[in-house]
């Protein structure tokens, strides 16, 4: 091989280098641009739409590189914790009462709320065979029976609507138990502390073993479940960008995969 073939090939090398180099380069700023726009935000969700909402808060982040971070609780104890200066900045309530309070106040942007899901109320028991309508409720043949705190939470709420419709509440209330959330409700009764409870279906949606009985929704107040961007979150682009991808149609899938209804317009 001569010198200025030799030569010639050291340079063809050092160009492929040089471009590699310049390739991986802008691979780099593209994932470090990326990672710059990436936010977090976070959310307070009530305690029933637990599942439903870390399903929605992974496809989010997949699909938008931003992370909702979740805490779950009472719609109750969650309103007064944002009147305290929580640092929330968007808020998916089991009513809508609370949501349309916040947008009305300076806590709470004004046009952001919207329904996200209907919910149902489901009489529950692990037992197969022990829940069968509202006889049940009407025979008594239990020990306890589950609710949660139908002040801080609106599918507690809804329990004592449906008692009281089926002028049962008096008959019934010694054998209460009462949780601070729905999470709590259903604990009772999986763990056996109580035998029946008011749960949200979304809970036991793919419960195939115990027995279930679906309250008929003219027993209670339609559970209607509103989101509101909160002023904190005002200027967040990932707060911003989950409350609009919760009314997209990969949200609203989920959601009716819980067992919710889904409104079909945006605004309460």
């Amino acid at each position: 091989m001569t010198d200025e073939s030799s030569s010639s090939t050291l340079r063809r090398h050092a160009l492929k280098h040089v471009l590699k180099l310049a390739l991986l380069g802008a691979v780099a700023v593209g994932l470090s641009a990326g990672q710059a726009f990436a936010a977090s935000t976070n959310v307070a969700v009530a305690a029933n739409f637990t599942e439903a909402a870390r399903e929605i808060a992974a496809a989010f982040q997949k699909k938008t590189g931003h992370e909702a971070v979740l805490s779950f609780g009472s719609s109750g104890q969650f309103f007064t914790q944002i009147n305290q200066d929580a640092p929330f900045q968007v808020f998916l309530s089991a009513d809508s009462a609370r949501p349309q309070k916040l947008e009305e106040s300076p806590l709470g942007v004004r046009g952001s709320r919207f329904t996200y899901a209907v919910g149902k109320l489901v009489l529950w028991s692990k037992s197969p065979g022990m829940v069968k309508g509202e006889e049940t409720l009407k025979e008594g043949k239990f020990a306890k029976l589950s609710i949660c705190n139908p002040t801080a939470a609106p599918y507690g709420a809804a329990a004592v609507e449906t008692m009281e419709s089926l002028k049962l509440a008096a008959d019934l209330k010694p054998k209460l138990v009462e949780g601070a959330n729905i999470t709590q409700a259903y604990q009772f009764v999986q763990t056996g502390n109580a035998e029946v409870g008011f749960v949200a279906l979304s809970q036991v949606i793919n419960d195939k073993d115990g027995s279930r009985w679906m309250v008929p929704q003219n027993l209670y107040t339609p559970i209607t479940q509103d989101a509101v961007l909160l002023k904190k979150g005002e200027d967040n682009e990932a707060a911003k960008a989950f409350v609009d991808f919760l009314k997209g149609p990969e949200a609203r899938a989920i959601i009716e995969k819980y067992g919710y209804e889904v409104a079909p317009g945006k605004a309460s």
